[in-house]
């Protein structure tokens, strides 16, 4: 699972449009419910915003949260 998150963090990090659980899934070839999991660690965590799109929600990594975090 630690290894899972750290790929997902990564490729987040790369694309700043955001990503739905099937993209990502999809993408890096790591199961929905894996990837839904990591998922609602990062919202809980507050290193992600979410956009409700229709049915879908779409994850972005919150870089504003890195830079305050930083700033600390």
């Amino acid at each position: 699972m630690e290894q899972n998150r750290e790929i997902i963090i990564r490729e987040f990090r790369k694309n700043p449009n955001g990503f739905t659980v099937s993209e990502l899934s999809k993408k890096l070839r790591i199961s929905r419910q894996t990837v839904a999991n990591v998922f609602a660690f990062l919202e809980g965590a507050e290193k992600v915003k979410i956009r409700q799109a229709g049915m879908a929600k779409i994850y972005f990594w919150d870089d504003e949260k890195d830079k305050r975090e930083v700033e600390k």
